[in-house]
């Protein structure tokens, strides 16, 4: 039996919270994924987690009760219709509350914003393939970088010029944060020193990535945000910040693309 079925009431999930804060958490999930996870709970807030059908970029984005103004949650977990909810906390302007009340058992989701009042069906979780547990001994990461989201764009948005895909690294005899895109007539370059980032934690790093999920990713990134990216070599890029005056967060993973030897 799911979690989905196994609720004892009907309306387990009441929440009040700002646009702001629960568009941002729908742009990230949206940005990459057209289903996701939502688990909810009245300690914890809400949890969405997605995985792209390649197995290439999952996400998982926490919105803490602290940024809700009122939230009551009975532990529970459905599935979630992305594109639809978006079109849906669009509609309300900045500032505005958006109410949300799940009842499972219409397994209708029902969202107001003053006047408007909108039904979303949701899924049944099991139908939707989940993000897979992390190593037990974690990825191989040596190394780290904070840098602002604008920065990040420039990067991405040059190598999209030349290539579909893009080498990040770090070089530790150097201390500095480099990304680099090689096309057919053309290369792009950015080198970035410890004094130009927000953060450096050097180390040796040198991987590929897609630069279509890339894209993605910086396209759902407020400019004023700063990103937390951790590499290393034909390791997963994690890419996390925070967001809602720290009551939230997200963390990309992305799998790189190995180089033919």
């Amino acid at each position: 039996m799911s979690d989905f079925d196994s609720v004892t009431t009907t309306r387990p999930f009441h929440a009040i919270v700002d646009a702001d804060s629960i568009q941002q958490t729908v742009a990230f999930a949206s940005a990459l994924f057209e289903e996701c996870h939502l688990q909810y709970d009245d300690d914890d807030g809400i949890r969405l987690s997605a995985i792209d059908a390649a197995t290439v970029a999952s996400v998982e984005i926490t919105l803490e009760s602290a940024a809700f103004d009122a939230l009551e949650a009975t532990e529970g977990h459905v599935g979630i219709d992305l594109s639809r909810l978006q079109d849906v906390v669009k509609m309300a302007d900045r500032g505005q509350l958006i109410e949300f009340t799940l009842d499972t058992e219409t397994r209708k989701l029902e969202i107001c914003i003053d006047e408007l009042e909108y039904t979303l069906a949701v899924i049944d979780p099991e139908t939707i393939r989940s993000p897979p547990d992390r190593p037990s001994e974690g990825f191989d990461f040596t190394g780290a970088v904070v840098t602002d989201a604008g920065e990040f764009e420039r990067a991405i948005r040059a190598a999209d010029m030349v290539s579909d895909h893009l080498a990040l690294g770090l070089d530790d005899a150097e201390e500095v944060f480099y990304v680099e895109a090689e096309g057919d007539t053309d290369d792009v370059s950015l080198t970035l020193s410890a004094d130009e980032l927000v953060e450096l934690t050097p180390g040796d790093a040198h991987s590929l990535y897609s630069l279509e999920y890339l894209l993605a990713i910086e396209r759902a990134m407020s400019s004023d945000l700063e990103l937390d990216l951790r590499m290393g070599t034909e390791q997963p890029l994690e890419v996390e910040s925070g967001f809602a005056d720290g009551a939230g967060s997200v963390e990309y993973l992305l799998a790189p693309r190995i180089s033919a030897t």
